[in-house]
């Protein structure tokens, strides 16, 4: 290999895409988020064993990833090591929507590391323009056919695939709230990090896209061991999504439906085994399923603005499983850039998120029910109202810093209590 060759290959393994052409190509990215919350204290009459707590209180997380890529034709595989730490306002109790989506159930003051991802990408490019794809998280530089299908296999995160909205899905760079995440509504398979196992296959068009995977559920409610039998416990998802222009700009219209097959309990099950005693979802758990659907809308308003909106449903019999106690939910929201006032690369975004809960969660919880996140001990039921807004401010070409505020009207969906309000400070940085 000549030394200019050599020296080429090198510089790729600092995310350089100079020797993709003639061979394997390998590219390292990294992150590193800091965020700092506090809660001033709000009215509360009483105080449950799953509440928010009314009292002023601090939390923060940090998080550190490694993006290792390499890609060989057209096969790629990426390695996410990933460390975190953190301590979460009232032990993550009391909110379907909590204020910082970078927060993980069991995660602690002292420092864990953890493989987050391993997974294989493999793209069969039937044909049309190349599409070129630069140089980032989870990708190695190439080209993609406009027409093509795409299977991605292992460790990974299924909002790695599914739900890819621009404008609200990482709380690094972007909102804060869990419900900005993905639909609220959406039981999403993940352990108590938010990773699983399993498996996606797209079918990608100019005109259209369609994707349908199965994913590896905790063994028990919202764990960290996953069950290795994905023939009878088991996260399947499917989603189409309609590309559009409207006044000339892009858009994309998505449908998801998705199906767990989980060891769950069921709310009315919980309550008629109390026999007017204090209901008990764990007491009653065995196989069963939980459905729901998810509609989002995308759109690019002009070159500095970008909005979306998403609405999601469950059955609502069951206990949530891997994601967070909303049962319903609608959020919509909007990124704009600072262009006319001469700051391009800084972001304001503003979003509000409307949670809710079916009728037999309610029930579960006005008799005194604890879930794995809520439980005031009683409930005068009201849909959980939040409105975020934040600003990112671009230091220089990696380094980011952002002020948020979150108002949340009924925490917890209980009107006898709050409204409580999040300040947070967030430091980004990326290579």
């Amino acid at each position: 290999m000549r030394p200019t060759r050599t020296l080429a290959c090198v510089l790729s393994l600092l995310a350089v895409p100079v020797c993709r052409a003639e061979g394997p190509a390998a590219e390292v990215h990294g992150q590193a988020t800091y965020i700092r919350q506090l809660k001033p204290g709000f009215s509360a009459p009483y105080t449950g064993t799953n509440s928010l707590l009314p009292g002023r209180e601090g939390g923060y997380t940090f998080t550190t990833t490694l993006f290792l890529g390499l890609r060989h034709g057209d096969t790629e595989i990426y390695f996410d090591p990933e460390f975190v730490q953190g301590a979460a306002l009232s032990n993550l109790h009391g909110l379907g929507g909590f204020s910082n989506g970078e927060t993980q159930r069991g995660s602690g003051p002292n420092l864990r590391g953890y493989r987050a991802r391993l997974f294989v990408r493999q793209t069969w490019n039937i044909g049309g323009a190349r599409e070129e794809q630069k140089s980032d998280q989870h990708q190695v530089a190439t080209s993609y056919a406009a027409e093509r299908v795409v299977l991605t296999a292992g460790n990974l995160s299924a909002l790695d695939v599914f739900d890819a909205m621009d404008y609200s899905h990482d709380p690094r760079t972007q909102f804060l709230n869990w419900s900005s995440l993905t639909y609220g509504a959406w039981d999403y398979p993940a352990d108590a990090r938010g990773y699983t196992w399993g498996a996606a296959l797209e079918y990608i068009t100019p005109a259209y896209e369609v994707r349908a995977g199965r994913f590896l559920v905790p063994a028990e409610s919202n764990g960290l061991r996953l069950d290795w039998a994905p023939g009878r416990r088991y996260a399947d998802v499917a989603e189409l999504e309609l590309p559009y222009k409207m006044a000339g700009r892009p858009g994309a219209l998505r449908f998801l439906a998705f199906n767990n097959r989980v060891n769950a309990g069921a709310f009315d099950d919980a309550i008629a085994a109390a026999a007017g005693g204090v209901p008990d979802v764990s007491a009653v758990r065995h196989a069963q399923s939980k459905k729901g659907f998810g509609v989002s809308t995308q759109l690019e308003l002009t070159q500095d603005i970008g909005a979306y909106i998403r609405a999601g449903w469950n059955d609502g019999k069951t206990e949530t499983f891997m994601f967070t106690e909303i049962d319903r939910s609608l959020s919509a929201g909007a990124l704009i850039k600072g262009s006319s006032w001469r700051r391009p690369e800084d972001t304001l975004g503003v979003a509000a998120y409307l949670n809710g809960l079916s009728e037999p969660h309610r029930r579960y919880l006005a008799a005194g029910g604890l879930g794995f996140f809520l439980g005031d001990g009683r409930l005068n039921y009201g849909p959980e109202r939040i409105v975020e807004a934040f600003y990112r401010l671009q230091v220089t070409k990696g380094m980011a810093i952002s002020g948020a505020v979150q108002r949340i009207e009924n925490p917890g969906y209980n009107r006898d209590r709050g409204p409580a309000e999040v300040y947070s400070f967030r430091a980004h940085w990326e290579f």
